[in-house]
């Protein structure tokens, strides 16, 4: 059952598909994700995309994020000691919290780039 961060049950649902600045792509990237919980406890939590696109991203996470909160992800990179050209992380992709669905246990939180993806 999904559950909208906005809980306004007389809005009719958008058909996503159609309103979309950017295509996804269902892809699992492990990101760290750097923000602060409900309770305004700041943590760092390695988790996944399951889609993404140009403008935003569907993630995973343990922690309950609020809407229009700011986050932090960035993406692993291999080992320094395998290349010295390579971080240990990309920048940090800043975005909000747009959207919560639950399915059972798993929290999966929409997220709006605040700069879109080149």
């Amino acid at each position: 059952m999904g559950l909208r961060l906005d809980q306004s049950k007389e809005e009719p649902r958008v058909d996503s598909s159609k309103s979309r600045r950017s295509s996804r792509i269902r892809i699992q990237v492990p990101v760290f994700l750097r923000g602060s919980d409900v309770s305004g406890t700041d943590f760092i939590e390695l988790t996944k995309t399951l889609n993404i696109s140009a403008t935003g991203a569907c993630i995973t996470s343990v922690h309950l994020l609020r809407p229009d909160q700011t986050i932090h992800l960035t993406i692993p990179a291999p080992s320094p000691a395998s290349s010295s050209l390579i971080p240990s992380e990309t920048p940090p992709i800043v975005a909000k919290v747009r959207r919560l669905d639950i399915l059972g246990e798993i929290r999966l939180f929409g997220l709006e780039f605040l700069h879109p993806l080149e």
